[in-house]
């Protein structure tokens, strides 16, 4: 039985292979010499004459998924190439719609400065603290939680870790996160989002979580080697956000060779592993819940736009 759960988790995962890639690099001659050409997609025109044409000139749309008010489509262009096996074109666009969005949604998504702001425990305490118990009092993981109780992209879970009487409250889903057009491996990001609704965020975890963390990093890199075709662990990168866009906790997993962009910089992505160490370095199991993250300074990027610069950080800010 297990065999054959494995094999269809497989069989699901490798029907994700894509066609292509953000940036790539050819090998060819000039003349009689090797040469190299390497292709990368340019960023976008902001001219509001391209965006126009750009909304206009989208075609054969293909839906992704939804939850809630998120949407999630790939698509391609008038300039889009096509397959030599098809006469329809590749797509070279991944959409992702919200719909309908709040004010909180286009204050992030706007183009607004960014700033470097340090978050000490007291600032945590005070102030960023009650903001995330207010963001999660205000229903905005309902999209989370419809896909926790299995009411929502039930299709899309590759993995679901099973209840154990050893370690109850440890089961967790792991599926795509939005930000993967499913088309290539080595660009695969996956989340593993715990069943448990108690852990906000990094700075929720303690010292009492260390073996907690240990088995969870063990079971999400055994499950990513079975519904990943030709990854092993060492291929693989687990990290969490601060500040996170929701406050459930979850875990990034992405190929190692993944392009690090905003979602791995510096002031964003904390390594799982680096967490388990500080976490050890503070006194493991034998200190329990005293000490955490929450004890520690956190340097993180923040748009000013966003609330929590507005209420929290703007006020202090020199």
């Amino acid at each position: 039985m297990a065999n054959v759960e494995q094999a269809t988790l497989k069989a699901r995962a490798e029907a994700l292979v894509p066609q292509f890639r953000r940036r790539i690099s050819l090998l060819g001659t000039i003349g009689s010499q090797s040469a190299i050409l390497q292709a990368e997609r340019a960023a976008f025109s902001s001219d509001p004459a391209h965006l126009t044409n750009l909304a206009q000139n989208t075609r054969n749309v293909q839906n992704l998924g939804a939850n809630d008010i998120y949407n999630w489509f790939l698509a391609s262009t008038d300039a889009s190439i096509s397959s030599p096996a098809s006469s329809s074109p590749l797509p070279d666009l991944k959409l992702n719609l919200i719909f309908p969005c709040t004010s909180a949604h286009i204050a992030k998504y706007s183009a607004q400065a960014v700033r470097v702001v340090t978050e000490n425990p007291a600032i945590y305490a005070k102030s960023v603290a009650p903001y995330i118990s207010a963001q999660r009092a205000s229903g905005r993981l309902a999209w989370v939680y419809n896909i926790l109780d299995g009411r929502t992209e039930q299709e899309d879970v590759l993995y679901r870790h099973p209840p154990s009487k050893d370690y109850p409250g440890e089961e967790f889903l792991l599926m795509p996160d939005l930000n993967w057009d499913r088309r290539f491996i080595e660009s695969f990001h996956l989340l593993a989002l715990p069943l448990r609704r108690d852990i906000a965020s990094l700075r929720d975890l303690h010292c009492g979580h260390v073996d907690l963390l240990r088995r969870l990093r063990e079971t999400i890199l055994s499950a990513t080697e079975k519904v990943v075709p030709g990854v092993s662990r060492d291929q693989v990168k687990l990290y969490l956000h601060y500040q996170p866009t929701y406050y459930h906790l979850h875990v990034h997993v992405v190929h190692v060779m993944l392009e690090a962009g905003a979602t791995q910089a510096v002031g964003k992505a904390w390594g799982l592993d680096l967490v388990i160490e500080m976490l050890e370095a503070m006194g493991g199991r034998s200190v329990g819940e005293t000490k955490g993250m929450k004890d520690v300074s956190m340097t993180y990027t923040i748009g000013e736009a966003s609330e929590l610069w507005k209420t929290v950080f703007a006020t202090s800010s020199p």
